[in-house]
Protein backbone atom coordinates (compact mmCIF):
# COMPACT_ATOMS: atom_id res chain seq x y z
CA UNK A 1 0.00 0.00 0.00
CA UNK A 2 1.24 3.83 -0.66
CA UNK A 3 0.01 5.37 3.03
CA UNK A 4 3.32 5.59 4.09
CA UNK A 5 3.41 8.48 1.28
CA UNK A 6 0.40 10.39 2.93
CA UNK A 7 -0.21 12.26 5.66
CA UNK A 8 -1.84 9.72 8.00
CA UNK A 9 -1.81 11.83 11.47
CA UNK A 10 -2.72 15.68 9.24
CA UNK A 11 -1.73 18.11 12.05
CA UNK A 12 -5.18 19.44 13.71
CA UNK A 13 -6.49 22.70 12.81
CA UNK A 14 -9.36 24.83 13.39
CA UNK A 15 -10.61 28.36 13.47
CA UNK A 16 -9.75 30.03 16.17
CA UNK A 17 -13.50 31.18 17.07
CA UNK A 18 -14.35 27.69 17.19
CA UNK A 19 -13.82 25.66 20.65
CA UNK A 20 -14.12 21.87 21.09
CA UNK A 21 -17.79 22.56 23.20
CA UNK A 22 -19.28 24.04 20.22
CA UNK A 23 -22.22 22.15 17.99
CA UNK A 24 -21.98 19.20 16.33
CA UNK A 25 -23.54 21.62 13.17
CA UNK A 26 -21.08 24.20 13.98
CA UNK A 27 -18.18 21.66 13.92
CA UNK A 28 -19.35 20.61 10.62
CA UNK A 29 -19.58 23.47 8.86
CA UNK A 30 -16.12 24.18 10.16
CA UNK A 31 -15.14 20.86 8.46
CA UNK A 32 -17.47 21.64 5.38
CA UNK A 33 -15.53 24.88 4.86
CA UNK A 34 -12.02 23.35 4.84
CA UNK A 35 -11.37 25.35 8.53
CA UNK A 36 -11.57 22.77 10.26
CA UNK A 37 -9.46 19.36 8.98
CA UNK A 38 -8.04 17.65 12.47
CA UNK A 39 -8.99 14.50 14.80
CA UNK A 40 -12.32 14.86 16.53
CA UNK A 41 -12.11 13.07 19.70
CA UNK A 42 -13.35 15.61 22.20
CA UNK A 43 -15.14 18.24 20.17
CA UNK A 44 -18.85 18.27 20.27
CA UNK A 45 -18.99 16.28 23.48
CA UNK A 46 -21.88 14.40 23.71
CA UNK A 47 -22.24 14.25 20.49
CA UNK A 48 -22.55 11.00 18.47
CA UNK A 49 -19.36 10.19 15.93
CA UNK A 50 -19.61 8.15 13.27
CA UNK A 51 -17.11 6.10 10.56
CA UNK A 52 -17.80 6.63 7.13
CA UNK A 53 -17.37 3.75 3.85
CA UNK A 54 -18.40 5.46 1.00
CA UNK A 55 -18.76 2.64 -1.62
CA UNK A 56 -20.29 1.06 -5.45
CA UNK A 57 -24.22 0.34 -4.89
CA UNK A 58 -23.26 -2.88 -6.74
CA UNK A 59 -20.95 -4.06 -3.47
CA UNK A 60 -23.08 -2.23 -0.84
CA UNK A 61 -25.27 -5.37 0.13
CA UNK A 62 -22.01 -7.74 0.62
CA UNK A 63 -20.36 -4.77 2.65
CA UNK A 64 -23.44 -4.30 4.95
CA UNK A 65 -23.83 -7.95 5.43
CA UNK A 66 -19.99 -8.01 6.21
CA UNK A 67 -21.18 -5.29 9.12
CA UNK A 68 -23.71 -7.34 10.30
CA UNK A 69 -21.57 -10.36 10.86
CA UNK A 70 -18.90 -8.25 12.83
CA UNK A 71 -21.01 -5.99 14.39
CA UNK A 72 -17.92 -5.06 16.75
CA UNK A 73 -16.06 -3.07 14.76
CA UNK A 74 -19.08 -2.24 12.50
CA UNK A 75 -22.30 -1.69 14.43
CA UNK A 76 -24.15 0.37 11.22
CA UNK A 77 -25.32 4.03 12.61
CA UNK A 78 -27.33 4.74 8.89
CA UNK A 79 -27.18 4.32 5.33
CA UNK A 80 -27.92 6.63 2.42
CA UNK A 81 -30.00 5.87 -0.25
CA UNK A 82 -28.06 5.62 -3.39
CA UNK A 83 -26.27 8.65 -5.22
CA UNK A 84 -27.67 10.50 -2.20
CA UNK A 85 -24.83 12.34 0.44
CA UNK A 86 -27.40 13.91 2.95
CA UNK A 87 -28.55 11.44 6.10
CA UNK A 88 -31.12 13.90 7.72
CA UNK A 89 -31.92 11.22 10.83
CA UNK A 90 -28.38 11.90 11.71
CA UNK A 91 -28.19 15.79 11.46
CA UNK A 92 -29.26 19.27 9.83
CA UNK A 93 -27.86 20.26 6.81
CA UNK A 94 -25.48 16.88 6.64
CA UNK A 95 -23.64 16.20 3.63
CA UNK A 96 -20.77 13.08 3.85
CA UNK A 97 -19.23 14.67 0.96
CA UNK A 98 -17.98 17.66 2.76
CA UNK A 99 -18.44 17.74 6.12
CA UNK A 100 -15.51 15.16 7.56
CA UNK A 101 -12.19 16.80 8.58
CA UNK A 102 -10.52 14.54 6.09
CA UNK A 103 -11.14 11.21 4.27
CA UNK A 104 -9.64 8.69 2.11
CA UNK A 105 -9.48 7.99 -1.13
CA UNK A 106 -8.84 4.11 -1.88
CA UNK A 107 -8.53 2.91 -5.40
CA UNK A 108 -7.80 -0.83 -6.57
CA UNK A 109 -6.91 -1.42 -2.38
CA UNK A 110 -4.12 1.16 -2.15
CA UNK A 111 -4.67 4.42 -0.31
CA UNK A 112 -4.44 7.22 -2.85
CA UNK A 113 -5.04 10.48 -1.22
CA UNK A 114 -6.46 12.35 1.58
CA UNK A 115 -8.54 15.05 0.78
CA UNK A 116 -10.60 17.25 2.83
CA UNK A 117 -13.95 16.57 0.41
CA UNK A 118 -14.72 14.52 -1.72
CA UNK A 119 -17.45 16.06 -3.84
CA UNK A 120 -15.39 16.49 -6.60
CA UNK A 121 -15.46 12.46 -6.64
CA UNK A 122 -18.99 11.78 -6.28
CA UNK A 123 -20.58 9.14 -8.48
CA UNK A 124 -24.48 8.38 -8.91
CA UNK A 125 -24.39 5.09 -7.88
CA UNK A 126 -22.80 5.16 -4.38
CA UNK A 127 -23.66 3.99 -1.33
CA UNK A 128 -22.60 6.12 1.98
CA UNK A 129 -22.29 3.65 5.13
CA UNK A 130 -21.78 5.42 8.81
CA UNK A 131 -20.71 3.16 11.67
CA UNK A 132 -20.22 4.16 15.38
CA UNK A 133 -17.51 5.49 16.96
CA UNK A 134 -15.92 4.66 20.37
CA UNK A 135 -15.36 8.07 20.71
CA UNK A 136 -19.01 8.49 21.75
CA UNK A 137 -18.37 6.80 24.45
CA UNK A 138 -15.53 8.45 26.25
CA UNK A 139 -17.63 11.48 27.62
CA UNK A 140 -19.27 8.64 29.42
CA UNK A 141 -16.48 7.12 31.00
CA UNK A 142 -14.68 10.62 31.67
CA UNK A 143 -17.85 11.68 33.59
CA UNK A 144 -16.94 8.74 35.32
CA UNK A 145 -13.85 9.67 36.60
CA UNK A 146 -11.37 8.00 33.83
CA UNK A 147 -9.23 9.72 32.66
CA UNK A 148 -7.94 9.82 28.20
CA UNK A 149 -4.80 10.39 28.18
CA UNK A 150 -5.08 10.94 24.24
CA UNK A 151 -7.70 13.59 24.95
CA UNK A 152 -6.19 14.71 27.87
CA UNK A 153 -2.41 15.87 25.67
CA UNK A 154 -4.85 16.90 22.01
CA UNK A 155 -4.03 13.49 20.54
CA UNK A 156 -5.61 11.27 18.23
CA UNK A 157 -6.31 8.05 19.65
CA UNK A 158 -4.25 4.91 18.89
CA UNK A 159 -5.11 2.44 16.69
CA UNK A 160 -3.29 -0.93 16.14
CA UNK A 161 -4.35 -3.98 13.14
CA UNK A 162 -4.59 -7.22 15.24
CA UNK A 163 -4.53 -10.69 14.85
CA UNK A 164 -8.40 -10.89 15.51
CA UNK A 165 -9.56 -11.93 12.15
CA UNK A 166 -12.89 -10.81 10.78
CA UNK A 167 -15.78 -12.76 9.15
CA UNK A 168 -15.30 -12.51 5.31
CA UNK A 169 -18.32 -11.73 3.16
CA UNK A 170 -17.69 -11.10 -0.51
CA UNK A 171 -14.62 -9.47 -1.07
CA UNK A 172 -14.82 -8.19 2.36
CA UNK A 173 -12.33 -9.69 4.79
CA UNK A 174 -9.42 -8.73 6.71
CA UNK A 175 -8.13 -8.03 10.66
CA UNK A 176 -9.88 -6.39 13.52
CA UNK A 177 -8.41 -2.43 13.96
CA UNK A 178 -8.51 -1.82 17.73
CA UNK A 179 -8.41 1.03 19.81
CA UNK A 180 -6.39 1.56 22.87
CA UNK A 181 -6.36 3.37 25.88
CA UNK A 182 -4.10 2.80 28.79
CA UNK A 183 -5.77 2.70 32.15
CA UNK A 184 -5.48 1.82 35.83
CA UNK A 185 -7.11 -2.20 35.96
CA UNK A 186 -10.02 -0.95 38.47
CA UNK A 187 -10.73 2.03 35.58
CA UNK A 188 -10.62 -0.89 33.14
CA UNK A 189 -13.38 -3.00 34.25
CA UNK A 190 -15.53 0.30 34.95
CA UNK A 191 -14.89 1.22 31.55
CA UNK A 192 -15.97 -2.60 30.27
CA UNK A 193 -18.79 -1.84 32.46
CA UNK A 194 -19.75 1.15 31.06
CA UNK A 195 -19.27 0.75 27.04
CA UNK A 196 -20.80 -2.89 27.37
CA UNK A 197 -24.07 -1.18 27.72
CA UNK A 198 -22.73 0.93 24.16
CA UNK A 199 -22.95 -1.45 21.48
CA UNK A 200 -23.71 1.19 18.78
CA UNK A 201 -20.33 2.42 19.52
CA UNK A 202 -18.06 -0.78 19.81
CA UNK A 203 -19.75 -1.79 23.40
CA UNK A 204 -17.11 -3.83 25.53
CA UNK A 205 -13.24 -4.34 25.26
CA UNK A 206 -12.21 -6.77 23.09
CA UNK A 207 -9.10 -7.38 25.05
CA UNK A 208 -7.18 -6.23 28.28
CA UNK A 209 -3.56 -6.34 28.89
CA UNK A 210 -0.82 -8.24 27.09
CA UNK A 211 -1.03 -6.42 23.00
CA UNK A 212 0.88 -9.98 21.96
CA UNK A 213 -2.04 -11.87 22.48
CA UNK A 214 -3.66 -10.02 20.05
CA UNK A 215 -0.98 -9.86 17.73
CA UNK A 216 0.72 -6.27 18.55
CA UNK A 217 4.17 -5.92 19.41
CA UNK A 218 5.13 -2.13 19.88
CA UNK A 219 2.71 0.31 21.61
CA UNK A 220 4.43 3.03 20.37
CA UNK A 221 4.31 2.25 16.68
CA UNK A 222 0.18 2.76 16.17
CA UNK A 223 -0.86 1.71 12.72
CA UNK A 224 -2.83 4.61 12.78
CA UNK A 225 -3.60 7.92 15.01
CA UNK A 226 -1.02 8.69 17.94
CA UNK A 227 0.88 6.78 20.08
CA UNK A 228 0.11 7.57 24.09
CA UNK A 229 2.52 6.42 26.80
CA UNK A 230 1.59 3.28 29.25
CA UNK A 231 2.68 4.76 32.78
CA UNK A 232 3.38 2.36 36.02
CA UNK A 233 -0.05 0.57 37.11
CA UNK A 234 -1.78 0.68 33.49
CA UNK A 235 -3.11 -1.74 31.11
CA UNK A 236 -3.88 -1.15 27.64
CA UNK A 237 -7.44 -1.79 26.88
CA UNK A 238 -8.35 -2.57 23.62
CA UNK A 239 -11.67 -1.65 22.33
CA UNK A 240 -13.01 -3.22 18.37
CA UNK A 241 -12.72 0.32 16.04
CA UNK A 242 -14.22 1.31 13.34
CA UNK A 243 -10.99 1.20 11.07
CA UNK A 244 -11.56 -1.79 10.36
CA UNK A 245 -13.53 -1.56 7.27
CA UNK A 246 -10.64 -0.17 5.50
CA UNK A 247 -8.43 -3.32 6.27
CA UNK A 248 -10.74 -4.88 4.78
CA UNK A 249 -11.58 -2.32 1.49
CA UNK A 250 -8.03 -3.05 1.10
CA UNK A 251 -8.58 -6.66 0.61
CA UNK A 252 -11.78 -5.92 -1.48
CA UNK A 253 -9.22 -3.87 -3.95
CA UNK A 254 -12.66 -1.92 -5.64
CA UNK A 255 -11.93 0.15 -8.37
CA UNK A 256 -12.61 3.23 -6.29
CA UNK A 257 -14.19 3.96 -2.79
CA UNK A 258 -13.94 6.63 -0.28
CA UNK A 259 -13.63 6.37 4.07
CA UNK A 260 -13.10 9.08 6.84
CA UNK A 261 -9.16 9.35 7.54
CA UNK A 262 -8.62 7.34 11.53
CA UNK A 263 -10.23 9.39 13.42
CA UNK A 264 -11.70 13.17 11.63
CA UNK A 265 -15.17 11.23 12.07
CA UNK A 266 -18.78 12.71 10.84
CA UNK A 267 -20.12 14.26 13.96
CA UNK A 268 -24.03 13.87 14.20
CA UNK A 269 -26.66 15.77 15.91
CA UNK A 270 -27.65 12.69 18.05
CA UNK A 271 -26.62 12.33 21.45
CA UNK A 272 -25.08 9.84 23.01
CA UNK A 273 -27.76 9.23 25.81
Amino acid sequence: MTESLLVTNPPQRGPSALSTSCSALELRQAARKGLFTGHTSGWAPGHVQGNLVILPKVVATDFLLYCKRNPKPCPVLAVTEPGHAQLPTLGVDLDIRYDLPRYRVWRHGELTAEPTEVGSLWQDDWVGVVLGCSFSFEQALMAQGIALRHVQQGRNVAMYRSSILTEAVGPFRGPMVVSMRPMKPEHALLAKEITARMPAAHGAPVHLGDPRQIGIEDLSRPDFGDAVELQDGEIPVFWACGVTPQAALAEARLPLCITHAPGCMLVTDLRNH
